[in-house]
């Protein structure tokens, strides 16, 4: 068995380290870790590792190194609890390891929560495994969408909900950062469907053409045109990119049309990040599970799931148009995709499908 490893202060330095494979407890479930995706997601997932408590959910036995959660596919090899059964197929928040152990609490058709005492006030949106057998929404031929998109689609569909549902006042536009990463082409697409909203990426002059391409926006600029933004009535702001200077130019180039600022991730995890002063509005740290909690309370779990749903099958379907999966196996691949995520040369059109072995 092995883990991979990051160091928590440089995700640069990255080690392979062999990892006991104990005898399981009583109550626990062994799951082997089959296959996962990694994005500029699990960039974001590392850079606030210790803020956001992302690295206690899996700990590694060395404090200065931690392994990053992916979102993937496992199968139960040894189960000694009761109704996980071995065999179940599960999808979830993974460590990038060979296997790993959970205590499973709350078990039902649908999957069950890790009740470990490490993850304990942890978001239970991250604690949650869904068996497939029991999940309406699962299709074995849209695996690979899922693993890229489901997680990101949720934040884009909540960002969506936020600012266009419960944003007082409701933007006519909104400009979006990073705007090849995944999740902010979820969030594009969920805007573009609601329709009447004008929506400007930002992007590098490099993935100009993509995302001209795929349709998803209705004006995409480069970096070097954020001073120079012309936006149609009242406009919100998502930033992916975690840029102060960009923030800077885009606040003082929308100035009071501006309404809302959110904080989504940090795909320039290793640019500047000392912070500037800001007209208003000050920015926001958008977090999904406090805001999907929030939600849930007034419209019910049931009802945001079924929305949810609806519009995720239907993202993965139109997502084949701009995104192909990429499928890479073994320790060199991972590390070798690793370092092509932290240094932004995965190319937007693709997804990261990978598996230890």
């Amino acid at each position: 068995m092995s883990d991979f490893l990051i160091r928590r202060d440089d995700l640069r330095d990255t080690r392979w380290t062999p990892a006991d494979l104990p005898a399981l407890a009583d109550g626990a479930a062994r799951l082997k870790v089959d296959t996962f995706a990694l994005t500029a997601n699990n960039v974001t997932y590392a850079t606030f590792g210790d803020q956001m408590q992302y690295w206690n959910f899996f700990p590694a036995a060395d404090a200065s190194f931690g392994r990053v959660p992916v979102w993937g596919f496992a199968t139960v090899v040894e189960s000694k609890t009761e109704h996980v059964n071995e065999g179940d197929r599960l999808y979830g928040y993974l460590p990038i390891s060979e296997h790993f152990d959970v205590e499973p609490v709350s078990v039902g058709k649908h999957g069950f929560m890790d009740g470990a005492a490490h993850r304990q006030g942890l978001a239970p949106i991250y604690n949650t495994y869904i068996n497939t057998a029991g999940d309406p929404s699962y299709d074995a031929a849209l695996e690979d969408q899922q693993m890229l998109f489901r997680p990101l689609f949720t934040t884009g569909w909540m960002i969506d909900d936020c600012l266009m549902e419960t944003g007082d006042p409701v933007p006519e536009t909104v400009v979006i950062s990073s705007a090849s990463s995944k999740t902010a082409m979820a969030l594009a697409h969920c805007l573009k469907v609601r329709g009447g909203v004008d929506t400007v990426a930002l992007t590098s002059p490099g993935n100009k053409d993509f995302l001209e391409k795929t349709g998803l926006y209705g004006r995409v600029r480069t970096y070097d045109d954020a001073d120079r933004l012309h936006a149609r009535g009242l406009t919100a702001f998502v930033d992916f990119l975690g840029r102060p200077t960009l923030t800077a130019d885009v606040h003082n180039a929308l100035k009071d049309r501006l309404v809302r600022s959110l904080v989504i991730g940090v795909t320039d995890w290793e640019g500047d990040r000392s912070p500037i002063a800001l007209p208003d509005p000050q920015p926001e740290f958008f977090f999904v599970p406090t805001y999907a909690a929030e939600r849930a309370a007034t419209l019910g779990g049931a009802e945001i799931n079924r929305r949810l749903g609806s519009a995720l099958k239907s993202f993965y379907t139109a997502s084949k148009d701009f995104v192909t999966p990429r499928h890479a196996k073994g320790a060199d691949a991972i590390t070798k995709a690793w370092t092509q995520t932290i240094d932004a040369q995965v190319s937007p059109s693709e997804g990261l499908i990978l598996s230890i072995s």
